[in-house]
C-alpha cells in the first residue's frame, strides 16, 4: 500500500514538471542538475556542446521539441538540453560590474543588507515596479530588476 502511493506521487511529480515544461515560448527555466549536458540537436546521439555545472542558473527556453528544450544562456549560448533536466521556478543571475544591492524592502531608501557579485544565482520571487524579490540560500531581500538576468519578460 505505501510502495504504491509513493509511485504514485513520484509519478504525478514527474507528470506535474513535464506539464509546467510544456508551455508557450519564450519562457524561463533555471537548471534543476548540478551538471547538465548542453548538446548540439534534440537527442542524446548529438554531440554535446557544454557541460554545465551550476544548478539554478536560469535559462531561456526559446524552443519546444518533444523531450527537448532549446535554451538560450546568459552568455547568449544556445543548444538542446533534455526537458527533464530543467525547474520550472526562476532563478536569477546578478550581472553588471559592480556588486548589486540587495535591500531590506523593495525601495532605494531602504536598508541595504547585502551586496551580490555578479554572477551569483539565487531563487527569482515576484517582480514588481523595478523590484524583485531574490533569495540565495538563507538571505531573502529586494534587488532591482535591471541587475538581474532571467527577471522580466522572456
Amino acid at each position: 500500500m505505501i510502495v504504491r502511493l509513493i509511485l504514485a506521487l513520484s509519478a504525478l511529480m514527474l507528470a506535474t514538471s513535464a506539464q509546467a515544461q510544456d508551455r508557450e515560448v519564450p519562457y524561463w527555466a533555471s537548471l534543476r542538475a548540478d551538471e547538465i549536458n548542453m548538446r548540439v540537436g534534440p537527442s542524446a546521439d548529438y554531440k554535446i556542446d557544454w557541460v554545465y555545472r551550476r544548478r539554478g542558473l536560469p535559462v531561456k527556453v526559446i524552443r519546444v521539441m518533444e523531450g527537448w528544450r532549446l535554451i538560450e544562456d546568459p552568455d547568449g549560448a544556445r543548444g538542446w538540453v533534455a526537458a527533464r533536466l530543467l525547474d520550472p521556478d526562476r532563478g536569477a543571475l546578478v550581472i553588471g560590474k559592480s556588486p548589486a544591492a540587495m535591500h531590506e524592502d523593495d525601495d532605494e531608501a531602504s536598508k541595504v543588507k547585502w551586496r551580490l557579485e555578479p554572477g551569483v544565482v539565487g531563487r527569482l520571487g515576484d517582480c514588481d515596479d523595478g523590484w524583485c524579490e531574490f533569495t540565495v540560500g538563507e538571505r531573502e531581500g529586494w534587488v532591482r530588476q535591471e541587475s538581474l538576468w532571467g527577471a522580466g519578460e522572456p
